[in-house]
């Protein structure tokens, strides 16, 4: 009797043991991550083992581009994020379409939207966010504390006296010959003041198509723009003889000194933890310093 309740004892524990192995090898794999800085932020805390799907703009570190792409993060259906069956779905703010972030909110499965950020704040916000839903909250309190010295460091290193500093237009693109560039609060404007430089335009907010006079109006010394290797440049500014050809550019004192700094999209514009490469990275070809 006592072997018999022994083998049972043991096969209880076998099957815990089973079990707990099956679940947590679902939960290896459960999470939907969708956003740039969140799908680093997610690999960064050592999590993403558990990454079953991304989105078209997680495309860093490399390795999660192997993982089932969902779709762009504001044009998304919900039969495609649906369909790789996420527990959990990580999403940075303003994904969609509304409709479809509605159908999906109400199915069966864990929603967390992480907060925008243009800050260093923002930035420590989203590594808390994540780590939370995560449950790892004390890697995420050490990543952020890691993260936020080299912010500081970063930020300080690329200060710059006030007379000296750079007019930066940023140009998103030059789609029909016609320039449309970064206003105040984007991401584009928050990096370019962190890396020391100043925003060549701010009458407006958000990205706007702009005439050829403001342009000339707004004198940039530098042109900045996304580094789209791969793409069809014929839309994003191509050349650079392409670029300063254009009326609206030619003029300006960036035209003149053929001044053009081009970087990858991810890394300038996703404010995740490698914003304080790109504020080095970006300093640096502002003013001629090594990086």
């Amino acid at each position: 009797m006592m072997r018999g309740a022994k083998g049972v004892a043991a096969c209880a524990g076998l099957w815990m043991a089973v079990t707990a192995a099956t679940a947590g090898a679902q939960q290896a794999a459960d999470v939907l991550s969708m956003g740039g800085a969140v799908t680093e932020i997610v690999v960064a805390l050592g999590q993403g083992h558990r990454l079953r799907a991304r989105d078209a703009t997680s495309t860093w570190p490399p390795e999660v581009t192997d993982l089932p792409d969902v779709g762009y993060v504001r044009a998304l259906s919900p039969e495609g994020v649906l369909s790789v069956e996420p527990a959990l779905i990580l999403s940075e703010e303003g994904a969609g379409p509304p409709e479809a972030i509605d159908v999906i909110r109400a199915a069966d499965l864990d929603f967390v939207e992480i907060p925008d950020a243009l800050t260093a704040d923002g930035i420590l916000r989203k590594i808390e966010t994540v780590g939370d839903a995560l449950g790892v909250p004390d890697r995420a309190a050490a990543m952020s504390a890691e993260v936020e010295a080299d912010l500081v460091d970063a930020m300080a290193d690329a200060a710059q006296p006030e007379a000296e500093k750079k007019r930066v237009l940023f140009v998103l693109s030059t789609q029909g010959g016609k320039i449309n560039a970064s206003g105040t609060g984007t991401a584009a404007d928050a990096l370019i003041r962190m890396a020391g430089g100043v925003n060549a335009v701010t009458e407006y907010a958000g990205y706007k198509q702009i005439t050829d006079e403001a342009v000339g109006l707004a004198a940039p010394d530098v042109i900045l723009m996304m580094d789209r290797a791969g793409a069809d440049d014929t839309d994003h500014g191509g050349a650079d003889d392409e670029l300063f050809a254009m009326p609206a550019i030619r003029l300006t004192p960036a035209a003149q000194s053929r001044s053009v700094i081009r970087m990858d999209g991810l890394l300038m514009l996703s404010f995740g933890p490698r914003t304080a490469e790109a504020i080095r990275r970006l300093n640096a070809a502002l003013y001629a310093q090594e990086s």
